[in-house]
């Protein structure tokens, strides 16, 4: 009995690739064939989830024939209603074994596991998506031991099926040894950690496959079933790179995103000033999310980087425009440090090249790393070195714990390594863009975001 496996997985939203994935499924699928998809599909830094609850998403991934999708962290990231909202309307079976609300009930639309039933071949696909550890809570979940959730699926299911699949979004690190301490699983398709198979990996008797990230490959997995055994007969990744485009994919995505920016192009409200924004200068939106993390979170210090913007506002805010301009799903953050990290890394902040640095990072959305824009300090420097940097009127204690409020990137020392040394960190459901949400429309806060908390020396002395 022959069995072929198409599967993606990280796509991200990456909706131009995803175009040729569908060209190439199309091309590669037959009547043996499903197709999977190992989680992070859809990423809410999408105008056309965004405006349509995740719908958009659901149709792409039926238009090209999808069987299952496990669900990663970034279909948790716009809230536990919109995922339920996107599997309780999903055609495509959204699986995990080990997510729940964080009352500890099941998530509505969401399966523990499947049974498809391919030309008489029964195929038990089961999912599980990765913890989120202390963002948990926010997130609205809990989370089980994945590896004690897929053993009860097994169990539970044992007797209905002919080989078992899991969709994994926790890790290739974790799936090696899940092949090899659970031994009822035939495939995995893994997840989370945007790794690049050439081709399958076998592991004991179990098949592995991932297919990198961004939608630049798709998996392939042909395999034959004999007498309960399965036998790996062909495997590889694909490049998209130079596959044409679906054209009926670009026309869902076209009608979404006109459906998208009608519904999100409402006005929020209006600035009378301009808040403009700049990566390396000190500007008025990026001290308007720092004011805003100080006041939101109760901290004595505000602290954003500039890079969490890609453009500023300059006369009426609308939803589309917040996630333009804010697009990654970043959460208020509130930590203790010492007065010697903090000025470590405004120290840093000077310098123009660590500014325009990649600033790639878990959530990150945007380009560079930015500026330090910083509410509650006073800092004055001569262009290179910092010469003194006030706490609310007070001279900066080195050794002293300040609280903090912040972004989850910064709290981990993303982009500005020394701000990692600290402690107690807390964390809200909201992301930053909600916060430029709620301050934006406050006439206060905007007018304080002018003023600057950077002071050259020759300024401030004369």
């Amino acid at each position: 009995m022959r069995l072929k496996i198409l599967h993606t997985n990280d796509i991200h939203s990456n909706f131009e690739n995803y175009k040729k994935i569908v060209t190439l499924i199309n091309q590669q699928k037959d009547e043996d064939t499903i197709i999977l998809d190992g989680g992070d599909f859809a990423d809410f830094k999408s105008i056309e989830l965004q405006g349509t609850r995740g719908m958009a998403a659901i149709e792409l991934l039926a238009a090209a024939g999808y069987d299952a999708i496990t669900i990663g962290n970034n279909e948790m990231f716009n809230g536990i209603d919109t995922l339920e909202h996107m599997a309780s309307n999903s055609p495509i079976p959204f699986i995990s074994n080990n997510l729940f609300k964080k009352d500890r009930t099941y998530i509505n639309g969401v399966k523990p596991s499947v049974i498809l039933e391919k030309n008489g071949l029964r195929i038990l696909i089961t999912g599980s998506s990765p913890d989120m550890g202390v963002f948990n809570d926010g997130l609205g979940i809990y989370m089980t031991d994945y590896s004690k959730a897929i053993k009860e699926e097994i169990d539970k299911n044992e007797g209905k099926y002919d080989i078992c699949i899991l969709l994994s979004h926790v890790g290739t690190f974790a799936d090696e040894p899940l092949a090899e301490e659970i031994k009822e699983i035939d495939i995995i398709v893994s997840a989370h950690d945007h790794k690049l198979f050439e081709q399958a990996k076998i592991i004991d008797k179990t098949f592995m496959n991932s297919a990198g990230n961004y939608g630049e490959h798709i998996g392939i997995m042909e395999l034959e079933i004999e007498d309960g055994k399965v036998h790996l007969v062909h495997s590889e990744t694909i490049s998209t790179k130079d596959i044409k485009e679906s054209e009926q994919i670009e026309s869902i995505l076209r009608f979404n995103k006109e459906k998208a920016i009608e519904a999100l192009s409402k006005p929020l409200y209006t600035v009378e000033h301009p808040l403009w924004h700049d990566v390396v200068e000190e500007n008025p939106i990026s001290n308007l999310i720092a004011d805003g993390l100080k006041d939101m979170l109760g901290t004595e210090i505000g602290l954003i980087n500039s890079g969490i913007c890609n453009a500023g506002i300059f006369h009426e805010m609308t939803p589309k425009k917040l996630i333009e301009i804010c697009p990654s799903p970043l959460n208020p953050t509130s930590f203790e440090m010492q007065g010697k990290h903090l000025k470590e890394a405004l120290e840093q902040s000077l310098d123009a090249q660590i500014c325009l640095a990649d600033g790639r990072g878990p959530g990150f959305r945007g380009r560079f790393v930015g500026r330090l824009h910083a509410s509650g300090l006073q800092i004055e420097h001569d262009g290179k070195d910092i010469h003194a940097i006030y706490v609310n009127g007070e001279l900066l204690e080195e050794d002293k714990w300040y609280l903090v409020g912040s972004s989850d990137y910064l709290q981990r020392g993303s982009g500005y390594p020394s701000l990692a040394n600290n402690r107690n960190e807390k964390y809200l459901a909201e992301e930053i863009k909600d916060v430029l949400r709620l301050y934006g429309e406050k006439q206060d806060f905007c007018e304080e975001s002018l003023i600057h908390r950077w002071k050259e020396v020759s300024k401030v002395r004369g």
